[in-house]
């Protein structure tokens, strides 16, 4: 049996230990969840820094207790200047996933994080931000371990990224990938946090640091500028949620993020009565109702007002529909073209309910590529996700909104337990959301043994043209081989695949301990005390 970490006062968990570690010591110096997850996401940035950074986006759930969750997007638009013409202009006939042309949606990270620590101070929160960035801004200028991921990435993606101004300088020795352990330093990084931590992260947008900034973006020659960072803002949104029969309230982001998916998933498996974890019932029901989920995704979801009330498609006649499209014993064909991604979930929980699940990502390892040059911000590509020349919720133009694989989750359980849990991974994102909490609440697994166990993925993610369906190589042989004769094009990876995502989950009992867990696929830590 896997052990999962419980403790008393609050838990945290992040895919980088040392992260984890600055979350913990902001609960433990009397900090709040919103604040150790602040200080987590600027953890991430640097330590994780092929998987996140400041100049990427962010969407958070936040519940404070006796409120329900809401629900923030801190995601950046489309710049004033970004239109079909400049990449007609440039020869593009799509938006390219690296350099400069890619740079082309506003950084919405910060803004989100200004947007809950004003939530935490109207609950009590009383750290300043420079004591939450701490962490961060020390493993910037004294240095940290280059992971395995991030090693490996560098060499996998070198060929792609080393030509991005500023990467080569920033993650290259002597234009050679590190190796896993190798020190690192990003003093500009450091510097612009500390920036942020005197002056607020309303300073990026509005300050000096956003003229910094925008000297930057030009330099790199992204077409993004003062204008753009003036008028960014972020705001609460209306969560969507839905309830399952067991009495689960189930609660994502709306557009432009793929949180319907992560809902309707859950929704139209909960109909297919399904007992049993890890057997073929399970999987193939699982799959094929992300099957259903992704093609309602893909018609709708994009810029939220070009989505339109989404909310229909989580009715009980609209899921009941759907769910009957479900054969129990056939895969329906699969010829979808799905999206990658990279990103990191972060989650905490402390003594007083405040509850809080957020995901903040750069879209591709290394986003753009491009790194700023005086600031030694990361700046991330989650515009490549925009069609040129289309009229749909994906078209591009000035001020709209990217779609976003992004969804962070959250449910409150029928026994008064809250949980939050989220991963990174594109395409993998509502699937391993689903099967983390179908093991765990839905069919008992304990909560590290439902993150731990093997998983399933289908479409690509990190950037593979492939839509099969991957099955880590942990599953009974028996499950495989009746997955193949429904139907199903199944590929076998290696066990603890990193391109299952990393996941993670906090869970507060109704009698006030806390559980946490994190992937072993990782370099994560779940963090009690």
């Amino acid at each position: 049996m896997l052990h999962t970490p419980r403790s008393r006062r609050g838990m945290v968990t992040s895919p980088h230990h040392l992260a984890s570690e600055a979350g913990a010591r902001v609960l433990r110096d009397g900090g709040n969840a919103i604040e150790a997850v602040v200080a987590m996401a600027a953890a991430l940035s640097v330590v994780y820094p092929h998987m996140t950074s400041i100049g990427g986006d962010g969407f958070w759930i936040v519940k404070t207790a006796g409120d329900d969750p809401i629900g923030i997007d801190a995601c950046g638009a489309a710049g004033a200047e970004v239109t079909d013409r400049l990449y007609e202009e440039h020869g593009h006939a799509a938006v390219p996933l690296r350099g400069p042309l890619a740079a082309n949606t506003m950084a919405g990270a910060l803004s989100g994080w200004d947007h809950t620590l004003r939530i935490s101070a109207g609950i009590g929160g009383r750290l300043p931000l420079s004591r939450l960035l701490e962490d961060a801004i020390w493993h910037a200028e004294n240095g940290f371990a280059v992971t395995t991921s991030q090693a490996d990435l560098t060499v996998g993606k070198h060929g792609e990224l080393a030509g991005a101004p500023g990467f080569a300088k920033t993650f290259l020795r002597d234009g050679t990938p590190p190796g896993e352990g190798d020190l690192m330093r990003l003093p500009a990084l450091a510097e612009t946090l500390r920036r942020i931590g005197t002056h607020g992260p309303e300073d990026f947008y509005r300050g000096e640091l956003a003229r910094d900034v925008a000297f930057d973006l030009e330099a790199v020659g992204a077409p993004l500028g003062s204008r753009d960072l003036q008028e960014h803002r972020s705001s609460a949104v209306p969560l969507l949620s839905s309830t399952l029969s067991g009495g689960a309230r189930l609660f994502n982001m709306p557009p432009p993020t793929q949180g319907l998916a992560s809902l309707m998933i859950l929704s139209l498996f909960d109909r297919l009565g399904i007992s049993r974890a890890d057997g073929f019932e399970h999987i193939h029901g699982l799959v094929e109702a992300t099957k259903q989920a992704f093609l309602v995704r893909d018609r709708v979801i994009g810029d939220p007002g070009l989505s339109g009330r989404v909310e229909h498609w989580l009715s009980a006649a609209e899921l009941d529909r759907l769910a009957e499209r479900i054969d129990r014993r056939r895969a329906l064909d699969w010829p979808a073209k799905p999206s990658g991604g990279d990103t990191v979930w972060m989650g905490a929980i402390d003594s007083s309910g405040t509850a809080v699940s957020y995901i903040q990502s750069i879209f591709f390892e290394f986003g753009s590529g491009c790194v700023l040059p005086h600031t030694g911000i990361v700046w991330q590509n989650r515009g490549a996700s925009f069609a040129l020349g289309g009229y749909g919720p994906r078209s591009l133009a000035p001020g709209r909104k990217p779609f976003h694989t992004l969804n962070p989750s959250m449910a409150l359980l029928p026994d008064g337990g809250t949980m939050v849990y989220g991963t990174m991974g594109g395409e993998g994102q509502p699937q391993t959301q689903a099967a983390l909490f179908s093991r765990h609440a839905l069919f008992g697994q304990g909560l590290q043994e439902a993150i731990t166990a093997p998983r399933w993925l289908l479409g690509k993610t990190w950037g593979e043209e492939s839509v099969t369906l991957k099955i880590e190589d942990r599953f009974e042989p028996s499950v495989v081989s009746a997955l193949r004769d429904a139907g199903h094009q199944v590929e076998i990876v290696a066990p603890f695949s990193p391109m299952m995502g990393h996941a993670g989950a906090v869970k507060r009992r109704s009698d006030g301990t806390f559980e946490g867990a994190t992937d072993p696929r990782s370099d994560g830590a779940a963090i009690g005390f």
